[in-house]
Order: structure tokens, then C-alpha cells, then sequence
């Protein structure tokens, strides 16, 4: 039976505490993949997650026999598992973002012209869990990919109404890494950028991730109007010139305003 708080509330068991705790551990162990280091060695999970060597095997192979992570043969390698790519598709079938947005995402693919982009904010970088292109090759597959939010222009429309906190966090975390010579790493210079977005409401990404790309996003509010989201178009400079960047935000504006509204926001500004 489970012990008694005062107020009336139920603590864990002292067995219950421990597998919080493991839990906890374990997802420690899976945070510490990304897109750039996809595959590790024992001893790198271990220096990442900060566990001892002999608690960080334990880990592996617990995740490994559910299929969370997987070895690869005859090196001391790990990367994510599958079961992490089927949760994935589970969590995006469930999410109203991705179910609301996918006509929008589409209809922008189509009159644009470029590839379109579909984010959420998880507090430190922008993921990805849509994109379109106008000439796809082959039959569309689920999409799921972090990208810094400092430097792209789903991230920045984000970031440019989170609380000033958030962006000097993401400064103290060491995430304001440069991509290209474009790339605002400043605090103070991303701040001055992020106010100027934020006024126009929408953002702009020059060649600040990839060179010779250029990106128009909007942000994307749920039903408390809180930016939660962002949606953008991307095509190569020569394909997107500046004087191409005015209707181009137009259509994302337009885009993000009805997923927006389909999210159930009756206050937004119009696009």
C-alpha cells in the first residue's frame, strides 16, 4: 500500500522511486543520440550521460532488448532502435498539429513552388515532423528532425515569441553554433534579430543553416494563441530571390494563420 502524504496525496514506494529513477536514467542514455551523432560507442553514452561504465551497460542492454536501441555487428556501436521510429509515427498519427496541418502544408507546397517545412519547439532546438516537395521522389515517408533553432526560419519564428529567458538559455546550453558565415551567434545580435522578427511577424533565414538557402517561416499558435509551431518555405537563393520574398511570405503567413485557426486561435494577427 502506498504511503500517505498529509495532504492526502500518495508517495512512491521506495521500489517505485528506484524505477522512476531508472527511467529516468534510460532516457538520459537516449538523449544523448542526434541527427549528428547517430551512432556512439559505450564509452561516449557513458562521458554524455555522465554514468559510470558498468550502469550505462545496464542501461544499453535493457534498452537494446526492448528495441530502443540497436547494436551494430562486431562494433561497440549503438543507435536508436526501431521501437522509437514506431512510437514516433504513433505520437505524430495522435498529433493535432500534424493531422490540422497536413492540407495546409500541402496546398503551400503547391503554390509556392518550394519545399515546405512543418516544426514544433521541444525548448531547445526546432523539430521537424513534416516536410513537402513540390517534385517528391517516390511515396512520402514520416519525417521526424531537429534543427537549431537559432539559424532556421521555423526555429527563429518560434523563438521570436518565446520569454527572453528561453533564448538566453539556449545561449548557456553552448547552442548558438555556427553553420556557415551567415549564422547569428551573438545573444545580443540573435535578440536584436528575434525583436525584428517578432515586430513583422514573420522570419527569414539567409543561408544562416545551409548555404545558398534561403527560408520564409511564420509561427503557428494553438487555442491560447501561444507559439507553439512554425511552418516555412525553402528553395535555393537563385530560385527564391528577394524580390520573390514578399509573396512568399504572404503564402506562409496565409498557411500558418489557417492551421492556427483550425488549432482553435480566434486571436492571431492577420497575415
Amino acid at each position: 500500500m502506498l504511503a500517505r502524504q498529509a495532504g492526502g496525496g500518495s508517495m512512491a514506494t521506495p521500489g517505485e522511486a528506484e524505477g522512476l529513477k531508472s527511467f529516468a536514467k534510460a532516457v538520459r542514455v537516449l538523449e544523448c543520440f542526434s541527427t549528428r551523432d547517430r551512432s556512439l560507442t559505450l564509452g561516449e553514452i557513458s562521458r554524455r550521460a555522465g554514468f559510470p561504465k558498468a550502469t550505462t551497460h545496464r542501461l544499453v542492454v535493457a534498452l537494446r532488448e526492448m528495441g530502443m536501441l540497436e547494436q551494430a555487428r562486431e562494433r561497440d556501436e549503438y543507435r536508436l532502435g526501431l521501437k522509437l521510429f514506431e512510437l514516433g509515427n504513433i505520437a505524430l498519427a495522435n498529433l493535432d498539429l500534424h493531422r490540422e496541418a497536413r492540407p495546409f502544408v500541402e496546398q503551400l507546397t503547391r503554390i509556392s513552388g518550394h519545399s515546405v517545412h512543418l516544426a514544433v519547439f521541444d525548448g531547445r532546438q526546432a523539430v521537424v515532423i513534416h516536410r513537402a516537395d513540390p517534385h517528391p521522389e517516390g511515396s512520402p515517408a514520416a519525417f521526424i528532425e531537429s534543427s537549431p533553432a537559432h539559424c532556421t526560419s521555423v526555429g527563429k519564428a518560434i523563438l521570436a515569441f518565446q520569454p527572453e529567458e528561453v533564448v538566453a538559455r539556449l545561449a548557456a546550453l553552448g547552442t548558438l553554433m555556427r553553420y556557415t558565415d551567415a549564422t547569428i551567434t551573438d545573444p545580443a545580435a540573435l535578440a536584436a534579430h528575434l525583436a525584428e522578427t517578432r515586430a513583422r511577424g514573420w522570419s527569414l533565414d539567409e543561408g544562416e543553416h545551409q548555404p545558398g538557402l534561403r527560408c520564409v517561416g511564420a509561427p503557428i499558435r494553438d487555442a491560447t494563441a501561444r507559439v507553439f509551431a512554425a511552418i516555412s518555405v525553402s528553395a535555393p537563393m537563385r530560385e527564391l530571390p528577394p524580390s520573390r520574398v514578399p509573396a512568399a511570405v504572404r503564402m506562409v503567413r496565409h498557411a500558418a494563420a489557417g492551421i492556427s485557426a483550425a488549432l482553435g486561435c480566434r486571436d492571431q494577427p492577420l497575415p
